[in-house]
């Protein structure tokens, strides 16, 4: 399989809340993402993030997913950013550039 993660999640509740963040992270969409680490971040989604099977660092499997947000809409300077769908606690919208 070869795709590590940090955190997986097997529990039908945290699958459902990952889906529902999904759900709210459409193709080129213009997000402010704030972390469950209090860190914000600004982007365009490059596409629609997908649950996926993945192994944390003792090989157990489990689902999460990964968003891609191209912050160069934003910033010239950043470049794209991968950001675990689980660790999202709030999801704002923004208008269109």
């Amino acid at each position: 399989m070869g795709k590590t993660a940090e955190r997986i999640h097997t529990d039908r509740a945290e699958i459902a809340r990952l889906e529902s963040l999904i759900a709210r992270l459409p193709n080129d969409a213009h997000v402010e993402l704030t972390l469950d680490d209090g860190d914000v971040v600004r982007g365009t989604v490059a596409a629609r993030p997908t649950v996926q099977v993945f192994e944390d660092g003792h090989g157990n499997e489990g689902l999460n997913a990964l968003v891609r947000l191209e912050e160069v809409a934003f910033d010239a300077a950043r470049t794209p950013r991968d950001i675990w769908v689980d660790r999202i606690v709030r999801i704002v919208q923004l208008p269109e550039l």
